[in-house]
């Protein structure tokens, strides 16, 4: 969001300047044309009362000085002319020691610069005929002081510009801020759902995010009535075959089946599959609870109750003990988390003679999961035999079977490595290494 701000705020800031600089330049530009041809029309009255200076005397055309202008007498006065006929031109005293050229063509040339003097001039030459004579009358003005003004404004211009920018850029800030403030809420929401916050996202929202709030809210409410209609369905499939399967268990148990003793073995076994698969549902069941949806899993939340219930479940003779980093949240589903957790803890608690310690850590780069019990151990050339699906290497004990299978499925989908090691209390050491992953991923 705030990325999309500064995209926002880089965009207007460019659309800004060129606009800016543009209206600035061409209203600066139209602005000086329009004065010079004010200052074009002073000139050309100026050059016109010059050609009426002009008359007959007996040496051939003569100037006036009488009819000139007191400015032009005036040495550097910012008023020059020059006349150019055949053979003689005349120029004005106030040009004093210096020259004034006279432009190669007709009309107003500006920036004209007077040698020694550091006035730049606009000048405007025109060309008439009088007595019989062309004359060529160059007058000009110094335009230093409207240059001078020129740079002023453009300065102030430039000033009020920035503020003027600034105060545009706090506004729209304010104005994109207001109105992405809907959508950094719902930011918001998104991972109180993925922290099993929240269930819904706030409908209270703008009328273009009404319709798209509507969807996630029925999405979310129909992903949760599946969940709990397919969890309340298992435990009632699951209660509803216990009873025939303890029925079927003791059957074929029963001396009915001696005349067929692989009959009778067949059936055993396959019963014991049934019976641990949905022992094992059942108790995911129990374990999970109500949940939210994409729920994560607290450590300081859920480990005390879970480990309560394997504790009950496997008796008081057992010591299961943690070393947890404090508020520890593990970004991953809940329930798989509960899942994984309760079938390593569930497997060492079977095996254990009297002690099950669970660690779990954070690093910069993973997160660890290790599991110790005191029972006795897996040859380390037996190991790789326990993830095979309801393989068992011990038949007199439930453990060490499907649920490794299942746990290492669960490692292997979030791209974790399952490590069977030697416990330093001399049983089995289970140790997980789930890479770091933000909320997001």
């Amino acid at each position: 969001m705030r990325s999309m701000q500064a995209r926002l705020s880089l965009g207007l800031i460019g659309v800004l300047l060129v606009v800016g600089l543009v209206l600035a330049q061409t209203s600066l530009w139209l602005f000086e044309l329009g004065l010079q041809r004010y200052l074009e029309s002073g000139l050309r009255n100026d050059s016109e009362n010059l050609l009426v200076a002009f008359a007959r005397g007996p040496q051939g055309i003569q100037l006036n000085e009488q009819h000139l202008p007191p400015a032009y007498q005036q040495p550097y006065s910012g008023r020059y002319f020059r006349v150019d006929l055949p053979g003689a031109h005349w120029r004005s005293r106030s040009l004093w020691d210096l020259e004034l050229s006279a432009p190669d063509t007709i009309g107003l040339h500006s920036h004209f610069e007077l040698a020694g003097s550091g006035q730049s001039l606009l000048v405007l030459r025109t060309d008439y005929r009088r007595f019989g004579q062309t004359l060529s009358i160059t007058v000009a003005r110094d335009y230093t002081p409207v240059k001078a003004s020129f740079q002023q404004v453009q300065q102030i211009g430039l000033g009020l510009g920035l503020l003027a920018m600034i105060v545009i850029l706090v506004l729209q800030r304010l104005t994109v801020r207001r109105a992405l403030r809907p959508l950094e809420t719902g930011r918001e929401q998104i991972a109180q759902l993925q922290l099993g916050q929240r269930s819904q996202l706030d409908d209270r929202v703008p009328l273009e995010l009404e319709p798209l709030v509507a969807q996630v809210n029925h999405l979310l409410a129909h992903t949760e009535d599946s969940l709990k209609r397919s969890r309340n369905a298992l435990g009632n499939l699951g209660h509803a075959l216990k009873t025939p399967l303890a029925v079927l268990v003791s059957l074929a148990s029963s001396d009915q089946l001696d005349a067929c003793p692989e009959l009778r073995a067949t059936l055993k076994v396959q019963l014991e599959q049934i019976q641990q698969r949905l022992s094992r549902e059942l108790n995911r069941a129990r374990l999970s609870g109500d949940t939210l949806p994409g729920a994560q899993f607290d450590c300081d939340a859920e480990l005390p109750g879970l480990i309560a219930t394997l504790g009950m479940i496997h008796g008081e003779h057992l010591t299961l003990s943690q070393q947890v980093t404090p508020r520890l949240h593990l970004p991953w589903d809940r329930e798989d988390l509960l899942e994984l957790l309760g079938n390593l803890l569930d497997n060492a608690c079977k095996w254990a003679d009297s002690e099950v310690r669970l660690t779990i850590s954070h690093t910069p780069q993973q997160f660890c999961i290790q599991v110790d019990d005191d029972g006795p151990g897996i040859p380390e050339s037996r190991r790789d035999e326990v993830f095979s699906r309801g393989t068992r290497l011990d038949e007199q004990i439930s453990g060490h079977g499907l649920g490794l299978g299942i746990v290492r499925d669960i490692v292997d989908a979030w791209g974790g490595h399952l490590h069977l090691l030697t416990s330093p209390l001399g049983g089995l050491h289970v140790r997980i290494e789930l890479p770091e992953r933000t909320i997001s991923d």
